[in-house]
């Protein structure tokens, strides 16, 4: 799973023996994934869709040292990467960047994808600021969706479930104009019952309801020149969300401790988002040796909520809140190849704006009305040099700047400040033979800085960027004629101007730079055709983080784990497709001990969950029988908000699913 595809289709996957390779653009130019110098995972749409993989949360629990929190809604999702993850009070920022066709998405909010039509998912540990910027400090994920071609193909795919589960999906793709002209439309919907229920009525509070559709015309008006314009949409029209007041919380309120998933509430609550996004890419081959890359793009996020948080009929905390996050990039690049040498050089800019308003229902008064503006650019480049046919150096270097204004329209103040900064990488590669080849890298990560938008003191107004360096050995290997693929690394993290919530007294925090951490750890991945038809695969993440320096006017907390860090992930699956047409597929999935808050007092237990999917194929028609966490483990977020809340994890969900593909 992590390096090859057994085929890029099911028709003969039961037949191989041995398991193919896999192509990536993980460094913006195409190369076989097992001759990338860093932790690289890369799913093409069969395993996708093999695995039923239906969000970014659910592809993170595939890949080692990566987790997606979704705080008990969707399209907000805070990711984590080898223990490193941004702070939720930093709505500019994310630690691991997400990609859409090479598009970002900048921050937390939006944090989600359609995943119909795509061609491969490519996820990339480790910082990645020298090619991608800010908030790649930990790592990136890639999303490349399908090209349409002169091939005519369609697919469309129905679900019935549990709890009133429904959902469609269909795709289209062809030529308009032979060798000229194509289109590719996709798009999804999907509805469920939530689990959450109404002490009152009943009923139940968080519903989910969502559509999906993306729009694609390729233009090739010669033969060196490729042009995309791209438009999808990704909606949400979902009820309330899945967490509750913790016993603690409501003693806090002078609440009675709450029903296990049921609540009450005196306002009608939902959370409606919408992110949409217009690119358009250019892709001019020069010549054999020299190709030009354009990436022109807009992105807007949307999100209206009701939402009462002290889950009771009692009019409290009830509170409205609107926003809007606003995006046009622009990336220009030129990549060489003339055989020995391999380069980059490139050009960004960025522009982005959020505004935000929360009204309380208790005084119907508009507490909350900001508005951030800021633009970035960047110059980048990174070479690779073959020294001799065995060893190959890769160099790269960013310069990155940031600025930012900030306003608030309730108390009638102003900032701004700038920040920025340079990432080199450095990595060494050693090729064995043309079967094993091991490196060695050493790069800088970085994360932007940003406002603390309700401090009064000058002294926490801003903080600044958070860096690191991280050092990493690793080894990727073929054997047995391609039937076993090996590929492991160690790595250690060197984390310097931590942004932290700093307790500045008892009932007020701000984020600072006011910590710094260390983190080592490992991570193995492993694929293997034992058979004909029968692949297994495992994957496992080690990650250890602790503070080596952290304190405030609440205590000392040197030695302590990083918050929202899983001590290790891990998967591991076992595949067969015989070719009468016969499926199978079991996954056994966990995570290890994460905890909440920075005294490590609140913390969620190791758990593990496993996966189901049957079914028979036939050359256009595929019937599935599926089930997640069918054992219906419960693993909720008990002390959410140093205590105060308890975050509902998913029950089991088991359906039948129905695809024609023509």
């Amino acid at each position: 799973m992590s390096c090859c595809t057994a085929t890029s289709g099911m028709a003969g996957e039961q037949d191989k023996t041995t398991l193919e390779t896999m192509t990536v653009t993980a460094q913006k130019q195409e190369e076989d994934i097992q001759n990338v110098s860093m932790g690289v995972t890369a799913l093409d749409d069969q395993a996708i869709e093999d695995i039923k993989i239906e969000s970014v949360a659910e592809l993170a629990d595939y890949i080692p040292n990566l987790m997606i929190y979704k705080f008990g809604m969707e399209m907000t999702s805070q990711p984590t990467m080898r223990g490193i993850s941004a702070s939720a009070n930093s709505e500019n920022a994310t630690a691991v960047g997400l990609f859409v066709d090479g598009v970002p998405t900048l921050s937390t909010a939006g944090y989600e994808e359609g995943f119909v039509d795509i061609e491969r998912i490519e996820v990339l540990r480790g910082p990645q600021g020298t090619l991608y910027g800010k908030n790649t400090e930990a790592g990136a994920i890639n999303i490349i969706t399908r090209q349409p071609d002169n091939t005519f193909r369609g697919r469309i795919s129905t679900e019935l479930g549990e709890d009133n589960r429904r959902k469609g999906v269909l795709s289209l793709s062809g030529p308009l104009l032979e060798d000229n002209l194509f289109f590719s439309i996709a798009g999804e919907y999907g509805q469920k019952d939530g689990y959450v229920k109404d002490s009152t009525t009943g009923g139940t509070l968080d519903d989910r309801e969502h559509w999906f559709g993306r729009g694609k015309l390729r233009w090739t008006p010669l033969e060196n020149l490729d042009i995309s314009l791209i438009v999808s949409r990704l909606s949400h029209e979902d009820g309330g969300v899945r967490m509750n007041l913790t016993p603690e919380g409501a003693a806090s309120l002078d609440l009675a401790a709450p029903e296990d998933r049921k609540m009450g509430t005196n306002v009608a609550l939902y959370r409606d988002t919408d992110s949409d996004l217009q690119a358009l890419k250019a892709v001019y081959d020069i010549n054999d040796s020299y190709s030009l890359t354009s990436i022109t793009a807009r992105k807007t996020f949307t999100q209206k909520t009701s939402n009462d948080w002290d889950f009771t009929t009692t009019e409290m905390m009830e509170k409205f809140s609107d926003s809007e996050n606003h995006m046009i990039s622009q990336e220009l690049r030129l990549n060489g190849n003339t055989g020995k040498l391999k380069w980059i050089a490139g050009l960004y800019y960025d522009d982005n704006s959020i505004e935000r308003t929360i009204q309380s229902a208790l005084t119907a008064a508009v507490q909350t009305d900001r508005e951030i503006n800021g633009d970035s650019y960047a110059v980048f480049g990174q070479a690779s040099y073959f020294l001799s046919p065995q060893i190959n150096l890769v160099g790269g270097l960013r310069f990155e700047e940031q600025n930012m204004e900030y306003e608030d329209h309730v108390m009638h103040t102003s900032r701004d400040d700038s920040w920025s900064d340079i990432s080199p990488k450095v990595a060494l590669e050693y090729h064995m033979t043309p079967e094993i080849m091991s490196y060695f890298s050493i790069a800088k990560g970085y994360r932007s800085g940003g406002f603390n938008q309700l401090a009064s003191d000058e002294r926490y107004a801003s903080y600044d960027e958070e860096t690191l360096w991280s050092y990493e050995l690793g080894v990727k290997s073929t054997f047995f004629d391609r039937r076993l693929v090996v590929n492991g690394a160690v790595y250690y993290m060197d984390i310097n101007d931590m942004q932290v919530e700093e307790s500045v007294d008892p009932s007020e925090a701000y984020v600072t730079n006011a910590a710094e951490a260390t983190a080592i750890g490992a991570e193995l991945e492993i694929n293997a055709r034992v058979a004909k038809g029968l692949t297994l695969t495992a994957g496992f993440g080690y990650c250890d983080i602790t503070f080596d320096k952290y304190k405030d006017r609440l205590g000392d907390y040197e030695g302590n784990h990083n918050l929202y860090a899983p001590d290790y992930t891990f998967s591991l699956g076992a595949q067969y497709r015989h070719s009468s047409g016969m499926y199978a597929r079991a996954d056994l999935l966990g995570y290890g001990k994460m905890y909440f808050d920075k005294a490590n007092k609140y913390s969620r237990d190791p758990y593990e969950l496993v996966n189901l999917k049957i079914g028979y194929e036939w050359d256009d028609f595929d019937l599935y029988l599926y089930g997640k966490n069918i054992f219906d483990r419960e693993y909720d977020s008990v002390g959410y908000y140093n205590g105060h809340y308890t975050i509902y994890s998913d029950p089991r969900e088991v359906g039948i699913q129905l695809t024609y593909r023509f």
